[in-house]
């Protein structure tokens, strides 16, 4: 890989780290026999169990459809089920089974390394500095997508000068 100023902007290591993990978790939970996609749901789920089928499309940024797939998987496999609102018939509430809890306490232990190798010779206090600074800039863009953009064109300079 080359290296240069565009290689070492912000979100090219961002992208590149994010991507590193998956890549690794992947590698060290392939004998689970989830696809990243099931995982992902799986994990999300447990975090949020009870969501709406929609809200999680929404989290995981996928169609509908897409994730009702998933979610056809991981019922095949017992590992979730989906309930019906009770005031609305219409909406699928998720649920984890009882065969998900052991898997997912393996998934996240698989995380644990993951990121313990990660972060392998970085100080508690860097690593206490970086989670820090990355909860600042998720925050900053949360509220920064809840606004318009002034002005979405990239400031230009005159051909004229």
């Amino acid at each position: 890989m080359t290296s240069g100023p565009y290689q070492q902007t912000l979100g090219f290591i961002l992208n590149d780290t994010a991507r590193l993990l998956r890549k690794r978790f992947e590698q060290r939970a392939r004998y689970i026999g989830l696809t990243r996609a099931q995982w992902q749901a799986l994990a999300y789920l447990a975090r949020n169990e009870g969501i709406q089928q929609s809200a999680l499309a929404d989290i995981l940024e996928l169609e509908p459809i897409t994730l009702g797939r998933i979610l056809d998987r991981l019922e095949a496999a017992e590992l979730i089920e989906r309930r019906r609102h009770a005031a609305d018939r219409r909406v699928w509430l998720l649920h984890l089974r009882p065969k998900a809890h052991e898997l997912i306490k393996e998934m996240f232990a698989i995380g644990d390394a993951t990121r313990e190798e990660a972060l392998s010779g970085v100080s508690e206090a860097d690593r206490q500095a970086l989670t820090r600074i990355l909860i600042a800039v998720k925050s900053n863009l949360v509220d920064a997508c809840d606004r318009p953009v002034e002005d979405a064109a990239p400031a230009r300079r005159s051909s004229h000068g």
